[in-house]
């Protein structure tokens, strides 16, 4: 706009000049009234263009932050999307508002809400109040707003939400959590009264920090019947990516209070679908994870919790730090012993240091070192709510320092062991004659118990080579193979009646080969022409 209005002055005053040159006569053309004249028009000419510049200075353009351009270009694009039913434009401008949350400010916030909503209504009137003006600048700021605004007649449903979600966002992150706690539900109780496919996205950013805001405050357990409530009207609805959230929300808020049996409950009675979101699908691989951890599946607990970690965004570190916790935890209740570069992982060494005094402790079978680095980092157990699965965690390294003494003695007393093991019970030689009993039974350790004289004696190792584990190992993996190919053989396809095309193909080849012969012909000819 500048710079047309620039190249349309510089034009009108060079016509000026040029008109007022060829209406002087040729006695009139003084050096000293040229002069003037050039000088008058050179300085027409700049008053024009120093108004055409400061002209866009009184606009909101240049008066107004950054931060409120970039909003008001995130609600065009959530208008466009509602009006053309494109759901992916709602989706990048709640990914745009997250880039923008740090930016967010008190003038900001309410100059745009003056901007969206139109004032005095029930929408603005209450949005309003959690965002009040502190100064004067911050009345300009509203005032060179709402002077530029045209509001219409319908504020957008999409826009209300939006709004709803953005003075959300900014009271939590001012921790001010009762008042968001408050706006969060006036916000659920008008997103029910709706029904439209288009708010799906803000709806489920608007579930989550609804039940954020309750569990920073800790009255989670209150809105546990109202999550209810939303996720069937979500199935209801169609809404999957909204009872996606809900399902999370609920298992999270029945985890958050131990109540895993009613967790398993929902969870398998909710509907299934295809995830529509990475993020949502990574937090219910965890929450299964935790769900079969406690009810000792540890097999399938250790491929979810492995799978969320590898699915889950590099940003979220947080998220990965608590999947790689249970997933150590399940691995050593597995008696496997985790990788030392799962320790070792860019930003997790600090947190993931007391798991792995844990693990060198088990894998060590050191019962009085499993002891003192439970006791050192118990409250970071606890909080991680994994102090029980550690409590399990005792018998296995009973059990490996059992294995070691296995190999290391052909007979030892049962005194011995006891001390070797460092069980500190009233009967220490009864309690280890009866663990090495059990894991005899098991199968973890190849010894018999000899009770008359108080020994236990280890069965001597054997060469393996001269048994025929080594064949049944080489013909499993054999058959693998061959397994394999055969599944590759029956999956290929072949087109239909292909036997019966071979007289085409050899036609198809000879035909071939006689355009080359006269492509080559007329090459030839055109070579002789020049």
């Amino acid at each position: 706009m500048i710079f047309t209005a620039s190249f349309e002055t510089k034009r009108t005053a060079t016509i000026l000049r040029a008109d007022a040159t060829v209406r002087l006569s040729p006695g009139d053309q003084s050096p000293n009234f040229a002069i003037c004249s050039d000088s008058l028009l050179n300085k027409m000419t700049q008053d024009v263009e120093m108004k055409d510049t400061q002209a866009p200075s009184n606009s909101l353009s240049s008066a107004a932050p950054p931060t409120l351009l970039h909003l008001k270009e995130i609600a065009s694009l959530i208008e466009t999307g509602s009006y053309t039913k494109e759901v992916r434009r709602i989706a990048r401008a709640v990914r745009l508002t997250f880039a923008l949350r740090r930016k967010l400010t008190v003038p900001v916030l309410s100059a745009f809400l003056d901007f969206v909503l139109i004032p005095g209504s029930d929408a603005h009137i209450k949005l309003s109040a959690y965002v009040p003006k502190e100064n004067e600048h911050d009345m300009e700021v509203d005032t060179a707003a709402s002077a530029v605004q045209t509001p219409g007649k319908h504020i957008l449903p999409e826009l209300e939400i939006y709004c709803h979600l953005l003075v959300l966002l900014f009271l939590i992150d001012q921790k001010r959590y009762n008042e968001a706690k408050s706006c969060s539900s006036a916000s659920i109780a008008r997103l029910k009264s709706l029904n439209r496919r288009t708010l799906d996205v803000l709806a489920s950013r608007l579930y989550f920090y609804y039940s954020l805001s309750y569990e920073l405050t800790g009255d989670l357990a209150e809105i546990r019947g109202e999550l209810l409530t939303l996720h069937r009207l979500s199935t209801l609805h169609h809404d999957e990516l909204g009872q996606e959230t809900l399902l999370n929300l609920l298992l999270r808020n029945y985890l958050h209070y131990n109540l895993y049996d009613q967790a398993e409950k929902l969870r398998s009675k909710a509907p299934r679908f295809e995830a529509h979101s990475n993020q949502q699908f990574c937090r219910y691989l965890f929450y299964l994870g935790k769900i079969r951890t406690i009810q000792l599946e540890y097999t399938d607990a250790k491929e979810s919790l492995l799978q969320a970690a590898r699915k889950a965004p590099v940003a979220a570190r947080g998220f990965r730090i608590q999947c790689n916790k249970w997933a150590v935890i399940v691995r050593l209740l597995l008696g496997e012993i985790p990788e030392r570069t799962i320790f070792m992982q860019k930003g997790m060494e600090k947190a993931l240091r007391p798991y792995f005094e844990l693990t060198n402790a088990v894998r060590i079978g050191d019962l009085e070192l499993f002891r003192t680095v439970a006791d050192k980092f118990a409250d970071t157990f606890n909080k991680d709510s994994t102090h029980n699965l550690i409590v399990r965690l005792r018998h296995n390294v009973i059990r490996t320092g059992l294995r070691n003494i296995g190999i290391s003695y052909s007979r030892i007393s049962l005194a011995d062991v006891a001390k070797k093991l460092r069980l500190d019970s009233a009967n220490p030689v009864a309690d280890a004659e009866s663990i090495v009993a059990k894991a005899i039974r098991d199968g973890a350790i190849d010894a018999t118990l000899d009770h008359t004289n108080g020994w236990m004696l280890s069965k001597e190792t054997g060469d393996i080579y001269s048994t025929n584990e080594p064949q049944i190992a080489f013909n499993s993996r054999i058959a693998f193979c061959l397994n394999m190919h055969n599944e590759a053989v029956r999956a290929l396809r072949f087109p239909p009646n292909s036997h019966k095309e071979k007289e085409s193909a050899e036609k198809r080849r000879e035909r071939q080969q006689q355009e080359q012969e006269l492509a080559k012909h007329i090459a030839e000819e055109d070579d002789d022409d020049f």
